[in-house]
Formats: C-alpha cells, sequence, structure tokens
C-alpha cells in the first residue's frame, strides 16, 4: 500500500522510490516491497521486455491505480 501512494501516477526509477520511502537496501526493497507489488499486479515495468533497462521506471497498473484512487477518496 506504501508502495502505490509513493509510485501515484508517477513514473519511478527504484533510487527514486527508495530516497521517498528512506530506505537504502536495495534488496530488501526489491524482496519486501518491489517485487511483491509486481506479481500481486499492481505495479509494472515500463519497459517489460527489458527488465535492466538502464532507463527502468515502473508505474502503477490499472488495478494500482484503481487502489491509489480509493485511497485518495477516503483522505
Amino acid at each position: 500500500m506504501e508502495l502505490i501512494k509513493i509510485i501515484g501516477d508517477k513514473n519511478l526509477s527504484v533510487r527514486e522510490m527508495l530516497s521517498v520511502i528512506g530506505l537504502k537496501e536495495r534488496k530488501n526493497f526489491l524482496d519486501l516491497y518491489l517485487n511483491p507489488a509486481i506479481s500481486e499486479g499492481y505495479v509494472c515495468l515500463l519497459y517489460p521486455n527489458s527488465p535492466r533497462h538502464p532507463r527502468q521506471k515502473y508505474l502503477l497498473t490499472v488495478k494500482g491505480l484503481a487502489v491509489y484512487d480509493e485511497c485518495n477518496k477516503s483522505k
């Protein structure tokens, strides 16, 4: 949920997300936040055919945007 709020309607890199969350360990971030969100269908890759693309960014899927909009309504 925290990751969905951070990404919102933006495209962010792993480094950008790490700085917003305040984490320093990339592996923990990937294992605990990003990979579960991708496997659950909330987040997708900007370049899905090239996961190690130098300008790779992550964005919310339709499912992720629905959760994001629901969070914003409740505020």
